[in-house]
């Protein structure tokens, strides 16, 4: 796995870590967390945790990384109910993209995605289950285009969904524990992150290289997998 795709994930984990210190510190935190974190999720109980699944599920929907999720989860919840709550959101955003590309938006987005479509259909045709799992443990891929291109191909909803929710909670709980670490333990929670998120990223890659049995999900992703640069026709390939 490139150094470079390393240094991305962690620099997203130190830059939310950040973002929750500042939230926590200074006015900007006042404002914002009190205005939705703290004044409509945070001991709330049932109704403030469906309110956070709702607001979770829409915004991954339409592309907000779910990363953001599993932080603001660990920042309202504990870091156990956290990584659920935002896996949850997560996989809910994944149904209602899925649901969007198959029942609503085939003609929409065939022309746009038939081809990345294809390759999933191609790579996931053996062992749905596995492969979904696989593709979401990986570091690099685009969580949105991956719902829709599933949507438009064969794959069915029982497999998908259910690989989504498992391959999703590896870095679900990275996240999950550095919003927790706004609170204490900083240092600790931000540490044992990076190392969670090294070893899930690696495992990803190797399991990617392992299964996919020469077959290809991106050019792009197995550039930056292989450390090798896409050759002209394959970077010329609309995904």
């Amino acid at each position: 796995m490139k150094a470079r795709l390393i240094f991305k994930g962690l620099a997203l984990i130190f830059s939310l870590a950040l973002l929750g210190y500042l939230f926590h510190t200074s006015d900007l935190g006042g404002s914002l967390n009190e205005a939705w974190i703290d004044r409509r999720v945070r001991g709330h109980g049932v109704s403030g945790e469906l309110l956070f699944l709702l607001m979770g599920g829409l915004f991954t929907a339409i592309g907000l990384p779910r990363q953001i999720i599993a932080f603001l989860g660990g920042y309202a919840f504990s870091v156990e109910m956290g990584t659920l709550l935002g896996a949850m959101a997560a996989l809910l955003g994944c149904m209602l993209t899925f649901a969007y590309a198959r029942f609503f938006g085939r003609e929409l987005l065939r022309a746009r995605m038939g081809e990345r479509a294809g390759r999933f259909d191609r790579f996931i045709h053996e062992h749905p289950f596995t492969m979904t799992v696989l593709i979401r443990l990986m570091p690099v891929g685009n969580n949105l285009l991956t719902n829709l291109a599933a949507g438009l191909s064969s794959i069915r909803p029982l497999a998908f969904f259910s690989g989504t929710f498992i391959g999703y909670l590896p870095q679900t709980l990275v996240f999950a524990l550095v919003g927790s670490g706004v609170h204490i333990a900083t240092t600790q929670k931000i540490t044992l992150a990076m190392a969670l998120f090294v070893i899930s990223g690696a495992l990803g890659a190797y399991l990617y290289h392992r299964f996919r049995h020469g077959q290809s999900l991106d050019t792009r992703i197995d550039a930056a997998l292989d450390e090798t640069e896409p050759s002209p026709d394959e970077s010329e390939t609309k995904l």
